[in-house]
């Protein structure tokens, strides 16, 4: 790959593709329309990667997710599903794996990044049965059932790639619920570590930090002195999803920015 001056990753361009460090892999990223998901997408779009960009309910925001993709010279396609319904599995797979035979000729997934998560935001005493249920479905189920109706389709030597919150290491009331599904998804990581790597599989965690309203505390925190950008945690999710990432599974990396230290 080039480095260009200012530190980034350039991968080479060549008869209107890229060739990167993921050329010819495929690769599905959750929640990709917007935000951090959307920041992973079009980074693993420049490193070669094809990509499935996954959403919910912003068909238009996925379109042009795809659409920067393209434009950069990578390959994308969108891809939905509700991940809050129990049918979740079986509806991104049925609009996924032929669009992979389409568009790179095999129904395989290298790289899966579960990124697609909400928040609960009420508080302990106004949490109902209803928010839990639709927060740890789409925050730890979902991307629990994904993997097991997807694996036949995950080859040896893939990477997982699932994306918490610093909310398992600190403390919000008012995101009780969301924190424990995303701790229950860095449980999933450490055992499918375990279970995958006979096969070459890695499996790993990233934290970012937090975004929106929070943006002010995590940089009064932040050893760095700033809240984190999407791409901070983007770039971190394309290394892990690299070859020069084989060696490192079950673990989770803190994208903080140093907001964590010494809790």
């Amino acid at each position: 790959m080039n480095r260009p001056s200012d530190g980034g990753i350039s991968p080479i361009h060549e008869e209107g593709s890229l060739v990167g460090s993921l050329a010819n892999k495929n690769a599905l990223v959750t929640g990709a329309s917007r935000g951090i998901g959307r920041a992973i997408a079009e980074r693993l779009g420049r490193e070669g990667a094809l990509v499935a960009v996954h959403y919910g309910h912003d068909a238009a925001a996925a379109r042009g997710v795809v659409t920067s993709i393209r434009e950069s010279g990578g390959q994308a396609f969108a891809v939905r599903a509700e991940l809050a319904m129990p049918s979740a599995s079986d509806e991104l797979s049925t609009g996924l794996l032929p669009a992979l035979k389409e568009h790179s000729g095999r129904e395989e997934i290298d790289i899966l990044v579960n990124n697609a998560g909400i928040t609960g935001g009420t508080a302990f005493d106004r949490t109902s049965q209803d928010v839990f249920h639709r927060v740890t479905a789409v925050n730890a189920k979902a991307p629990l059932f994904i993997l097991q109706r997807l694996l036949p389709h995950i080859p040896d030597g893939a990477r997982i790639v699932n994306v918490t919150s610093a909310l398992t290491r600190s403390a919000n009331p008012d995101e009780i619920v969301y924190a424990m599904s995303k701790g229950a998804l860095e449980q999933l990581t450490l055992h499918l570590a375990q279970l995958l790597g006979p096969r070459g599989i890695t499996v790993n965690s990233v934290v970012p930090g937090s975004g929106g309203q929070a943006s002010a505390v995590f940089s009064r925190a932040s050893a760095l002195g700033r809240a984190g950008r999407p791409q901070d945690v983007a770039d971190v999710v394309a290394f892990l999803a690299s070859e020069d990432a084989r060696w490192i599974t079950g673990t989770s990396v803190d994208a903080t920015g140093g907001a964590l230290l010494g809790r």
